[in-house]
């Protein structure tokens, strides 16, 4: 407590700028309701709020958008972060936070030069034989300088502010409390977890700070797309690359934000809208590893329609049971299989309680107004949206690894159009949903998740003394806990009968094998086909027990997978 109370007095003067921006901007009412008063009580001050100033015949997501800019570099991030949560934010919200840009003045490069001088013990003027000093970007984190290696290769230096971390950190203590305030004070918040939401920020944008870091995805994105040369990620210099610069090759061509110049230069629209997007299903789909934030302004085109992406800083990553998740929502989106989506949902919605009915009425009207429409013709942004308003009015809150996989798909079907008017995202989808399906189901991906069930199914055997023994001494202390989900119990038992099934018949069906041999042995009997009798019906049996326990476990298999219970 006196830690928490020290390192609020130190970030005082901060909150109460923070205050007066919010109020300025027409939340003084929300200052209040959330009692900051007593904040600033605990610490031995006193808080006198202004009155509003701001124009209040603006909409809240304008003023909001114009406070957080007020704010600084941090807030500005907070805000496009917010823009990646379209499932706690509305469309006009998710619009305004999207406005946001982190361009700031930029420092004379005598400040960065020190810095440089310290990290690399030399001159950034002996190291290069060329430096320009006037940066070509300018950001809240970093700015970025074009300089020339004594080889003569065109490389740039993104270089982190100076001081830039204290600022942050002590931004991110502020966030901190007030989410904490936010979920004290109002209750229905709190199944946004706004509290987990900064925490999140706050790990991404610590990350964000570490340009060595950026460094080591552009060396993953490099490798995974090393064998298609419509792709180009520029190369990093390692030797001159650390925590604090990122020197990286120059990359020359058409910005994405400068598409007048694409016709010019004997681009394609069309073929460069294609490529990007069967990138970025790649990255998601096939790597798991993908660009968060794959926007005009971190794509260039280059000669023979090739595309380079930039600016690694925000990247999202996808475990192998998260993506089959995606892949069958994408897959029931794709075949308009709204049970398939129901699945998915709920098993998106953890411990929060849901109208299960209601949910699937409204998933059943949402799949009707797609109902007669060509597959050519469905704008998949808007279809994502749609499921996330459903989501959103339900109070599902997306994982937390999924809302920038969501933004990201959002904005690249929007890119796609910016590129070509009659791109439709749906075409690229198939193909890529198809390879998914078709790897998860192969034999030999069947036969290692046979293999696996039946690993842990004996190893849950196995630890049944363990747990036993556990289980009683808890008893013994008077700690044992019971917390029984009813509504769940029937298919738990089915589960554990089927899996005992399974297991009693491999078990037999072993037993019949060894069987079996020992009676082929024994020359004495009756025979078929030359073999001894009992022996050969002991391996048919074998042999079709052994097929029907494959079946069962695939079809097992694939009906979890189509339920999301797998």
């Amino acid at each position: 407590m006196l830690k928490e109370t020290i390192s609020l007095m130190r970030d005082l003067p901060r909150i109460r700028e923070i205050i007066g921006v919010l109020t300025r901007h027409g939340f003084g009412d929300l200052i209040r309701r959330l009692n900051v008063q007593r904040t600033f009580e605990r610490a031995g001050e006193s808080l006198d709020l202004p009155e509003d100033e701001v124009r209040l015949d603006l909409e809240a997501p304008v003023r909001a958008r114009r406070a957080l800019e007020a704010l600084g570099p941090t807030f500005i991030k907070l805000g496009q972060v917010m823009a990646t949560r379209v499932d706690v934010f509305p469309p006009e919200w998710i619009a305004e936070f999207e406005i946001l840009q982190s361009n700031v003045p930029s420092l004379p490069f005598s400040e960065l030069e020190a810095e440089l001088t310290r990290v690399w013990s030399a001159s950034p003027r002996d190291l290069f034989t060329e430096l320009d000093e006037v940066p070509i970007g300018s950001a809240s984190i970093a700015q970025v300088h074009r300089a020339t290696l004594p080889d003569g290769r065109l490389i740039i230096l993104k270089v982190r502010r100076p001081n830039i971390v204290a600022k942050i950190e002590a931004d991110l203590r502020v966030l901190h409390h007030l989410a904490s305030l936010v979920e004290f004070e109002f209750p229905d918040a709190r199944q946004y977890q706004p509290v987990r939401i900064v925490e999140q920020f706050a790990k991404s944008l610590r990350r964000e700070l570490d340009l060595a870091q950026e460094a080591h995805h552009h060396r993953r994105f490099a490798e995974n797309f090393a064998a298609d040369p419509n792709i180009v990620i520029p190369e990093i210099f390692w030797e001159h690359t650390n925590e604090i610069v990122n020197v990286q090759a120059y990359i020359g061509g058409v910005p994405g934000n400068e598409l007048e110049l694409l016709e010019p230069a004997g681009l394609d629209r069309r073929v460069l809208a294609q490529r990007g997007a069967d990138a970025v299903l790649k990255m998601v789909l096939i790597d798991g590893y993908f660009h968060a934030d794959p926007h005009p302004g971190n794509v260039i085109y280059l000669p023979g329609n090739r595309i380079a992406f930039i600016d690694f800083g925000m990247v999202g990553r996808l475990p192998a049971p998260r993506r089959d998740e995606i892949v069958d929502l994408l897959a029931a989106l794709s075949s308009r299989d709204e049970r398939g989506i129901l699945n998915v949902l709920l098993d998106w919605t953890a411990d929060v309680p849901v109208d299960e009915e209601k949910l699937a009425a409204d998933l059943a009207e949402f799949m009707f107004n797609y109902e007669n429409l060509a597959l050519k013709d469905v704008r998949f942004g808007q279809l994502l949206n749609d499921i996330i308003g459903i989501m959103r009015e339900h109070a599902i809150t997306l994982p937390a690894d999924l809302t920038l996989l969501f933004k990201a798909l959002i904005t690249l079907e929007g890119l796609g159009r910016q590129l070509d008017p009659d791109f439709q995202m749906v075409p690229h989808l198939t193909p890529f949903v198809r390879q998914v399906m078709m790897s998860r189901y192969s034999p030999r991906a069947l036969a290692r998740k046979g293999r696996r069930n039946l690993w842990e199914v004996l190893t849950l055997l196995g630890g049944v003394p363990r747990d036993m023994s556990r289980l009683v001494k808890a008893a013994r202390r008077g700690k044992l806990k019971i917390d029984l989900d009813l509504k769940r119990l029937d298919h738990f038992g089915e589960q554990i009968d089927r899996a005992a099934s399974r297991l009693t018949l491999g078990i037999v069906t072993g037993c019949l094998i060894i069987g079996s041999s020992i009676v082929m042995t024994v020359p004495a009997g009756p025979r078929i086909f030359g073999l001894p009798a009992f022996g050969f019906i002991g391996f048919l049996i074998a042999f079709f027990n052994s097929i029907w326990l494959i079946w069962s476990i695939w079809r097992a298999g694939k009906r979890a997978s189509l339920n999301g219970n797998g």
